[in-house]
Protein backbone atom coordinates (compact mmCIF):
# COMPACT_ATOMS: atom_id res chain seq x y z
CA UNK A 1 0.00 0.00 0.00
CA UNK A 2 1.79 3.37 -0.61
CA UNK A 3 2.12 5.62 1.96
CA UNK A 4 0.36 8.42 1.02
CA UNK A 5 -2.90 5.99 1.11
CA UNK A 6 -1.35 4.27 4.31
CA UNK A 7 -1.03 8.15 6.55
CA UNK A 8 -4.41 9.33 5.04
CA UNK A 9 -6.23 5.63 6.50
CA UNK A 10 -4.30 5.76 10.22
CA UNK A 11 -5.56 10.03 10.21
CA UNK A 12 -9.53 8.60 9.81
CA UNK A 13 -9.16 6.51 12.62
CA UNK A 14 -7.44 8.46 15.02
CA UNK A 15 -9.75 11.77 14.63
CA UNK A 16 -12.72 10.52 15.84
CA UNK A 17 -10.64 8.79 18.96
CA UNK A 18 -9.15 11.88 19.88
CA UNK A 19 -12.17 14.33 19.86
CA UNK A 20 -14.07 11.16 21.33
CA UNK A 21 -11.48 11.85 24.22
CA UNK A 22 -11.81 15.48 24.25
CA UNK A 23 -15.24 15.24 25.01
CA UNK A 24 -14.92 13.32 28.22
CA UNK A 25 -12.62 16.02 29.30
CA UNK A 26 -14.76 18.36 29.15
CA UNK A 27 -17.84 16.63 30.92
CA UNK A 28 -15.51 16.20 33.95
CA UNK A 29 -16.71 17.96 37.08
CA UNK A 30 -14.86 20.94 38.07
CA UNK A 31 -12.14 20.52 40.55
CA UNK A 32 -12.01 16.68 39.74
CA UNK A 33 -8.37 15.34 40.75
CA UNK A 34 -8.66 11.63 40.55
CA UNK A 35 -8.53 11.08 44.16
CA UNK A 36 -9.69 11.34 47.42
CA UNK A 37 -8.30 11.89 50.63
CA UNK A 38 -9.07 11.65 54.23
CA UNK A 39 -8.99 15.05 55.49
CA UNK A 40 -10.11 15.56 59.23
CA UNK A 41 -13.11 16.82 60.25
CA UNK A 42 -14.20 19.63 60.84
CA UNK A 43 -16.67 20.87 63.35
CA UNK A 44 -19.44 22.51 62.03
CA UNK A 45 -23.24 22.82 63.03
CA UNK A 46 -24.99 20.41 60.01
CA UNK A 47 -27.19 21.88 57.58
CA UNK A 48 -30.84 20.97 57.64
CA UNK A 49 -32.54 19.35 54.67
CA UNK A 50 -35.95 19.83 53.99
CA UNK A 51 -37.28 16.26 52.22
CA UNK A 52 -40.53 16.62 49.86
CA UNK A 53 -42.33 13.30 49.21
CA UNK A 54 -42.32 12.31 45.71
CA UNK A 55 -45.17 12.74 43.33
CA UNK A 56 -47.54 10.12 43.18
CA UNK A 57 -46.65 8.89 47.13
CA UNK A 58 -49.64 7.80 48.51
CA UNK A 59 -49.48 10.18 51.26
CA UNK A 60 -49.93 13.13 48.63
CA UNK A 61 -53.47 11.71 47.44
CA UNK A 62 -55.27 13.66 49.96
CA UNK A 63 -54.48 17.40 49.88
CA UNK A 64 -53.44 19.04 53.39
CA UNK A 65 -52.50 16.39 54.97
CA UNK A 66 -48.25 16.42 55.82
CA UNK A 67 -46.33 14.05 57.97
CA UNK A 68 -45.46 15.71 61.56
CA UNK A 69 -41.62 15.80 61.35
CA UNK A 70 -39.36 16.37 64.46
CA UNK A 71 -38.29 19.76 65.27
CA UNK A 72 -36.23 20.88 63.34
CA UNK A 73 -35.03 23.35 66.45
CA UNK A 74 -33.98 20.16 68.76
CA UNK A 75 -32.96 17.90 66.36
CA UNK A 76 -30.18 20.80 64.80
CA UNK A 77 -29.04 21.05 68.74
CA UNK A 78 -28.95 17.10 68.86
CA UNK A 79 -26.95 17.03 66.18
CA UNK A 80 -24.75 19.88 66.90
CA UNK A 81 -24.07 18.12 70.78
CA UNK A 82 -23.12 15.22 69.05
CA UNK A 83 -20.74 16.51 66.03
CA UNK A 84 -18.85 18.73 69.30
CA UNK A 85 -17.65 15.30 70.18
CA UNK A 86 -16.29 14.42 67.09
CA UNK A 87 -12.46 13.07 67.96
CA UNK A 88 -13.92 12.29 71.48
CA UNK A 89 -11.96 8.87 72.93
CA UNK A 90 -14.22 5.29 73.13
CA UNK A 91 -14.32 4.46 76.82
CA UNK A 92 -16.67 1.72 77.90
CA UNK A 93 -19.87 2.66 79.89
CA UNK A 94 -18.46 6.45 79.14
CA UNK A 95 -21.61 9.16 79.41
CA UNK A 96 -19.42 12.53 79.47
CA UNK A 97 -16.66 14.54 77.07
CA UNK A 98 -14.10 14.18 80.13
CA UNK A 99 -14.33 10.53 80.35
CA UNK A 100 -15.56 9.14 76.79
CA UNK A 101 -18.04 7.73 75.39
CA UNK A 102 -19.74 4.67 74.09
CA UNK A 103 -22.21 3.95 71.68
CA UNK A 104 -25.61 4.68 73.61
CA UNK A 105 -23.49 7.23 76.28
CA UNK A 106 -23.19 9.86 73.09
CA UNK A 107 -26.80 9.26 72.41
CA UNK A 108 -27.83 9.76 75.67
CA UNK A 109 -25.21 13.30 75.94
CA UNK A 110 -26.78 14.16 72.45
CA UNK A 111 -30.04 14.37 73.67
CA UNK A 112 -29.60 15.67 77.15
CA UNK A 113 -31.14 18.94 76.84
CA UNK A 114 -34.41 17.41 75.20
CA UNK A 115 -36.81 17.31 78.33
CA UNK A 116 -39.50 15.04 75.86
CA UNK A 117 -36.81 12.52 75.80
CA UNK A 118 -35.53 10.13 78.48
CA UNK A 119 -33.24 7.27 76.36
CA UNK A 120 -32.83 3.99 78.60
CA UNK A 121 -28.80 3.23 79.12
CA UNK A 122 -28.03 0.80 76.41
CA UNK A 123 -28.44 0.55 72.99
CA UNK A 124 -30.69 -2.45 73.37
CA UNK A 125 -33.11 -0.80 75.37
CA UNK A 126 -33.63 2.42 73.19
CA UNK A 127 -34.28 -0.27 70.24
CA UNK A 128 -36.87 -2.50 72.21
CA UNK A 129 -38.96 0.34 74.06
CA UNK A 130 -38.61 4.07 72.56
CA UNK A 131 -39.45 6.15 69.58
CA UNK A 132 -41.33 5.25 66.54
CA UNK A 133 -39.99 3.27 63.75
CA UNK A 134 -39.24 4.62 60.54
CA UNK A 135 -37.96 2.98 57.09
CA UNK A 136 -34.49 3.42 56.35
CA UNK A 137 -35.76 5.21 53.18
CA UNK A 138 -37.47 7.67 55.29
CA UNK A 139 -34.76 8.68 57.91
CA UNK A 140 -34.24 12.41 58.68
CA UNK A 141 -31.58 13.85 61.14
CA UNK A 142 -31.82 13.20 64.68
CA UNK A 143 -33.00 9.84 64.08
CA UNK A 144 -31.25 6.47 65.78
CA UNK A 145 -29.84 4.11 63.86
CA UNK A 146 -29.31 0.20 65.60
CA UNK A 147 -26.82 -2.22 64.15
CA UNK A 148 -26.56 -5.88 65.64
CA UNK A 149 -22.17 -5.96 65.53
CA UNK A 150 -20.98 -9.66 66.22
CA UNK A 151 -24.20 -10.21 68.08
CA UNK A 152 -28.08 -11.54 66.53
CA UNK A 153 -29.21 -8.66 68.92
CA UNK A 154 -29.09 -4.51 68.58
CA UNK A 155 -25.74 -3.77 70.18
CA UNK A 156 -24.79 -0.74 68.64
CA UNK A 157 -26.20 3.18 67.93
CA UNK A 158 -25.89 6.24 66.10
CA UNK A 159 -27.32 9.32 65.36
CA UNK A 160 -27.95 9.50 61.55
CA UNK A 161 -27.02 13.26 60.08
CA UNK A 162 -28.59 13.45 56.80
CA UNK A 163 -26.93 12.36 53.24
CA UNK A 164 -26.33 8.79 54.59
CA UNK A 165 -23.54 9.61 57.11
CA UNK A 166 -24.39 8.94 60.82
CA UNK A 167 -22.21 9.51 64.14
CA UNK A 168 -21.43 7.18 66.25
CA UNK A 169 -18.45 6.13 69.25
CA UNK A 170 -17.53 3.30 67.32
CA UNK A 171 -15.00 0.72 69.73
CA UNK A 172 -12.48 0.51 71.92
CA UNK A 173 -9.32 2.24 70.45
CA UNK A 174 -11.81 4.32 68.29
CA UNK A 175 -13.01 7.70 68.89
CA UNK A 176 -16.31 9.07 67.89
CA UNK A 177 -16.32 10.06 64.06
CA UNK A 178 -18.27 10.48 61.28
CA UNK A 179 -19.56 7.17 58.76
CA UNK A 180 -21.86 6.55 56.06
CA UNK A 181 -24.50 4.16 56.08
CA UNK A 182 -24.18 2.95 52.65
CA UNK A 183 -21.31 1.11 53.14
CA UNK A 184 -21.58 -2.59 52.88
CA UNK A 185 -20.62 -3.38 56.38
CA UNK A 186 -23.47 -0.80 57.95
CA UNK A 187 -25.76 -2.40 55.48
CA UNK A 188 -25.15 -6.02 56.48
CA UNK A 189 -25.27 -5.09 60.22
CA UNK A 190 -28.58 -2.46 60.02
CA UNK A 191 -31.40 -3.58 62.29
CA UNK A 192 -33.96 -0.59 62.67
CA UNK A 193 -33.96 3.00 63.15
CA UNK A 194 -36.67 4.97 65.34
CA UNK A 195 -37.31 8.53 65.83
CA UNK A 196 -37.28 9.49 69.51
CA UNK A 197 -37.55 13.45 69.05
CA UNK A 198 -41.29 14.74 69.54
CA UNK A 199 -43.31 15.97 66.61
CA UNK A 200 -43.27 19.91 65.56
CA UNK A 201 -46.33 21.27 66.69
CA UNK A 202 -48.42 22.42 63.88
CA UNK A 203 -49.57 25.79 64.43
CA UNK A 204 -53.54 25.53 63.33
CA UNK A 205 -54.92 28.79 61.51
CA UNK A 206 -58.64 29.26 60.98
CA UNK A 207 -59.78 29.90 57.06
CA UNK A 208 -61.38 33.27 56.80
CA UNK A 209 -64.85 33.32 54.98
Amino acid sequence: MPPLIKTWLTLCLLLPLAAHATNREQRLPNGFTGYTTNASVKRTPIKQTTLHARPGNAANKSRGKTVAAASSKQSSAVLDRAVNMLGTPYVWGGTSPKKGFDCSGLVRYAFNDVAEVNLPRTSSAMASGHGTKVAKSDLKPGDLIFFNIKSRRVNHVAIYLGNDRFIHAPRRGKRVSIDNLSKPYWQKHYVVAKRVLPKEKQQLSLAKR
